[in-house]
């Protein structure tokens, strides 16, 4: 079947700029139409796009025009062509975010690269972690705690020194932003089947919020964190620049900086 492309791009002058070669370079289609988006920005407006457009069950190949671009391809135009038409398919599950606020209202959201448990005051967090039934840890007193998937593992979870995971690891990553008691506690790996309850033990003095990449709900009383099987996204990425490449090196470089 003939892959038809549909093209967003970022509101910048980099993105424009991409987009006008794009534009020079193949035909593009309505986004019912077509079977692939090109996505023009950073790692923030494919996360943003992801979220948006991911009911259109279509294919994405993200062009990088911002900083790092971790989610993106590198763009280089006399490439291009032949980059995008052979790109591989990366398969990707979110994670899902379910918060009980401190007034009973219950807001859903799906997080690609993390759910961030953060204070939300001057005083530390204070929470109780669970996965199901079994408590991870009894108190932790922190700036917050991320529940990382693989694809995010890379982002905001290795600031924090948490583990970097295999794409096809099947894990997730538990990991405490600045703990305060007990300072040693360095998170957990855990199963992608893993269902992650973080509850907030002193609600009125020291207020949380969740965030789900960049979806905030503050005041959260109760955080439910599950991967959601039933939701995937198809990410393209070109042949020498594949994600468990990227993720490899990251792997790399953490290594070295430790010695």
């Amino acid at each position: 079947m003939e892959k038809k492309y549909h093209l967003i791009y970022d509101n910048n002058s980099n993105s424009v700029r991409i987009k006008n070669q794009i534009q020079k370079k193949i035909n593009t289609v309505s986004l019912r139409k077509s079977s692939i988006i090109i996505v023009v920005g950073g790692d923030g407006f494919m996360l943003h796009t992801l979220k948006k457009l991911h009911k259109y069950k279509k294919s994405f190949y993200g062009l990088n025009s911002g900083n790092y671009g971790f989610l993106m391809n590198k763009f280089n135009i006399n490439k291009f062509k032949k980059n995008l038409s052979s790109s591989k398919p990366v398969r990707i599950n979110p994670l899902e975010m379910k918060v009980v606020t401190k007034n009973n209202l219950t807001k859903k959201s799906i997080a690609i690269n993390e759910v961030s448990v953060l204070r939300q005051s001057k005083q530390a967090a204070s929470v109780k972690i669970l996965n199901g039934k079994n408590t991870l840890i009894k108190k932790l007193v922190s700036d917050g705690v991320l529940v990382s998937t693989p694809a995010g593992s890379t982002a905001y979870n290795l600031s924090v020194h948490g583990p970097i995971l295999n794409l096809n690891s099947k894990k997730i990553a538990i990991t405490p932003i600045s703990p305060f008691r007990p300072r040693r506690w360095k998170g957990k790996i855990t199963s992608e089947k893993s269902q992650i309850n973080i509850l907030n033990l002193n609600v009125n003095k020291r207020p949380i919020s969740a965030v789900a990449d960049n979806i905030e709900v503050r005041n959260a009383k109760n955080i439910n964190v599950k991967i959601n099987k039933k939701i995937s996204f198809n990410l393209l990425y070109d042949r020498n620049n594949s994600l468990n490449k990227k993720i490899k090196i990251e792997q790399i470089r953490k290594e070295t900086f430790s010695k």
